[in-house]
């Protein structure tokens, strides 16, 4: 299992960034928000999205991280320079908490989900979770927690999508004020 920080030291691409990290307590959204505003890249990262090049890391693009303090997944909403959502890309978590310095990381269970906003959903890296359990990396528990999640997202706040969205759009508010 990886320990991810909502801090992206890993993409070492992203050369110069503004980071803004706030924990929120409000009616509807209790956990951990950070806005990324990318400033430089050494290149923009592209990925394939069924046969459809997205660009999800460029300057001028910006990465709402939003992190429930009682859920078991972490949403990461891609603003491309128009400020509009290219996509979600939603981590399946076993843990999370703040480090040393009070930036938030979670544990990732490595199923995730990408979602555009034309309402497609792809499930991604399956098959890393399915070798993890195999490899003994994690726990028959997780594995479970795991697909119980991604399935419960799809099922819950993936089906509405214009209300995830306008979710996403007040939890970057937050993050902004």
């Amino acid at each position: 299992m990886k320990r991810k920080s909502l801090s992206y030291q890993t993409w070492t691409c992203i050369t110069r960034k503004i980071q803004r990290i706030r924990q929120v307590q409000t009616p509807t959204f209790s956990g951990y928000l950070s806005l990324i505003q990318i400033q430089e890249v050494s290149e923009p990262q592209i990925w394939d999205f069924n046969g459809e090049k997205i660009t999800v890391c460029q300057k001028g693009y910006q990465w709402l991280s939003i992190l429930p303090g009682k859920e078991d997944y972490c949403i990461t909403a891609m603003f491309n320079e128009h400020r509009q959502i290219d996509l979600w890309y939603i981590d399946m978590i076993a843990a999370q908490g703040t480090d040393t310095e009070g930036i938030p990381w979670f544990d990732d269970l490595y199923l995730d989900l990408i979602v555009r906003p034309d309402g497609t959903i792809l499930e991604d890296d399956r098959d890393e979770l399915e070798e993890a359990l195999r490899q003994g990396n994690i726990t028959r528990q997780q594995f479970e927690l795991a697909d119980r999640t991604c399935s419960k997202l799809k099922e819950e706040l993936l089906s509405d999508l214009k209300s995830f969205q306008s979710f996403t759009y007040q939890c970057k508010s937050f993050v902004t004020e």
